[in-house]
């Protein structure tokens, strides 16, 4: 018996990827991170609309494939798993693939998001790449440059050693506002 709904192998292991990478995070900030229901398309791309009619946790949500934990506003997410990925071409300057992974990351991203791409490649290991500008803390990376901005990919053991603290630091508010009502001192003049 055939069902038209099963998700294909590639889906399922896409799936599992994020839900490891979110089980990881949790486990590291002692917060809960959950793999997100669907996709991130629905909020971006042509659905960037969408942001209107939601609250800031619906959008939080809904954008990349992680839901971040509660002092993670700022964080943006794509998890990605493969047999292979093309390596020699990062050093090119020209890797269309990391190129539309990255587009698909940002198209849903805030102006001030910390986006990072994790990625998963069979008999090869587990990567991020994150955007320069930030300042990130490695011995070890690949330089990529392309129209989306300068980003670095560092393998993700090396990436969380070093930049653990550093992520959740980018990825808080920016402003008071953000901070919750209990933590904030009314003086009344």
């Amino acid at each position: 018996m055939i069902y038209k709904d099963m998700p294909s192998p590639q889906k399922k292991k896409g799936s599992s990827f994020e839900r490891e990478v979110a089980n990881f995070l949790s486990e590291i900030y002692q917060e809960s991170f959950i793999r997100a229901p669907g996709s991130g398309a629905y909020v971006g791309g042509k659905n960037q609309t969408r942001k209107e009619f939601l609250h800031e946790g619906q959008v939080r949500s809904f954008k990349g494939d992680i839901v971040p934990g509660q002092s993670f506003p700022r964080f943006n997410a794509e998890c990605k798993s493969y047999n292979d990925f093309p390596f020699h071409l990062v050093l090119t300057g020209d890797c269309k693939v990391l190129d539309n992974w990255i587009e698909q990351m940002i198209a849903v991203a805030e102006p001030n998001d910390i986006s990072i791409l994790f990625m998963k490649f069979n008999r090869k290991g587990k990567f991020v790449a994150v955007k320069c500008g930030p300042t990130w803390v490695t011995d070890n990376f690949m330089y990529y440059s392309s129209k989306f901005g300068d980003w670095l990919l560092i393998e993700f053991n090396d990436f969380f050693k070093n930049n653990k603290d550093l992520l959740k630091a980018y990825s808080a508010p920016t402003d008071t506002t953000s901070v919750k009502k209990e933590n904030i001192l009314t003086i009344n003049v």
